[in-house]
């Protein structure tokens, strides 16, 4: 008999852990889109994929796999809306529905669409269809910034140094190249023996199909080029990824980025769909809800450890976001997750 588990300490982590699953029973009813037209091709290898994933991701969350820099997802219910940071990713679902939100940005994509995200990027993300008998399932691939520029140096013209600056989160209809490659990739986990000498060169295939997508091709390869604007606009990110909780100055992430004030603010929020304030405030409010749930905070403590001089400011901010204070949202989701424990304990 497997030991109960302790209720004392809960746990709300970033998308990497499988506690970024909170279950609900009780989900509101999300319009759902009109089902994308999937080619013949791609339908018969869904089915697959499905197989493998729920073989090899056999509980729900997000978790890591054998295949260097994949993770798989599962989940049996929808979802609670869950803030993360998506890193340079490409997502790609199996089977179910999922809704992800950044700034007033909102998407709903299934196995007929993938998403990618070019940079780091707040969202919201959320299961909205799933059910036990057919649980969500998905896959994540990180986007390795050397393999582009390596393609881009061997395939010349795939530069593209007056593309425009792209949108940093993009939904694109799924080719059956792609899926066949993202396939083979994961199907690997069957013979595991194959993935060091295969992995990275299904990988470096993947990576070549979105930078030659008539989609997703000008933003994939915007990412190769170092001194394009994505890539200018990355790097300010990532500073203010580490600085969140100071004041973070306007103009040293201008100059960070290599921009002008104008500039760099016009070009951050086309990509983000946010402005430079309003990223940082996304950030704080994500570790604070996780301060709160995670490690017990109050909410005036948690506000302050994140940069918040102001508990009322903090307040005002995070119902503004999540739709209610910042002490009540987290004891809330704190009885999700207690429900949830009980819940695999007596199932």
């Amino acid at each position: 008999m497997a030991a109960p588990r302790r209720r004392g300490r809960l746990s709300l982590q970033d998308e990497g852990s499988a506690s970024a699953f909170i279950q609900i029973r009780d989900c509101p009813e999300i319009p759902r889109l009109k089902d994308a037209p999937m080619s013949e091709e791609i339908a018969d290898k869904v089915a697959s994929l499905t197989d493998i994933i729920s073989r090899h991701v056999p509980e729900d969350g997000l978790h890591p796999s054998a295949l260097p820099g994949v993770q798989l997802a599962r989940a049996s219910a929808p979802t609670l809306p869950m803030p993360v940071v998506y890193q340079p990713t490409l997502c790609m679902i199996a089977q179910g529905r999922k809704r992800v939100v950044l700034g007033g940005k909102d998407i709903l994509y299934d196995p007929a669409s993938f998403l990618v995200a070019s940079v780091d990027l707040p969202i919201m993300g959320s299961v909205v269809t799933a059910t036990a008998d057919e649980p969500y399932l998905s896959l994540q691939i990180a986007l390795d910034p050397e393999v582009l520029s390596d393609l881009v140096l061997k395939f010349p013209s795939l530069d593209d140094a007056d593309a425009p600056v792209e949108e940093g989160l993009q939904l694109h209809t799924t080719s059956p190249a792609l899926f066949d490659a993202t396939h083979r990739l994961v199907a690997l986990l069957d013979t595991p023996d194959d993935i060091e000498a295969l992995a990275p060169l299904i990988m470096r295939e993947i990576l070549y199909r979105l930078m030659t997508d008539k989609s997703s091709g000008p933003t994939i390869r915007q990412m190769a080029r170092d001194g394009s604007r994505l890539n200018q606009i990355s790097r300010a990110i990532l500073w203010i990824r580490t600085q969140f909780h100071e004041a973070c100055p306007i103009d040293d992430a201008a100059e960070i980025a290599g921009m002008s004030r104008s500039s760099f603010h016009a070009h951050f929020k086309a990509i983000t769909s946010m402005t430079p304030i309003e990223f940082r405030t996304r950030l704080r409010l994500q570790e604070a809800q996780r301060l709160m749930v995670g490690k017990a905070l109050d909410a005036a403590s948690a506000g302050f450890r994140v940069g918040y001089e102001s508990p009322s400011q903090f307040s005002r901010d995070y119902a503004r976001i999540f739709g209610m204070p910042p002490a009540r949202h987290a004891s809330q989701l704190r009885d999700k997750i207690v429900a949830r424990n009980d819940m695999a304990m007596t199932g």
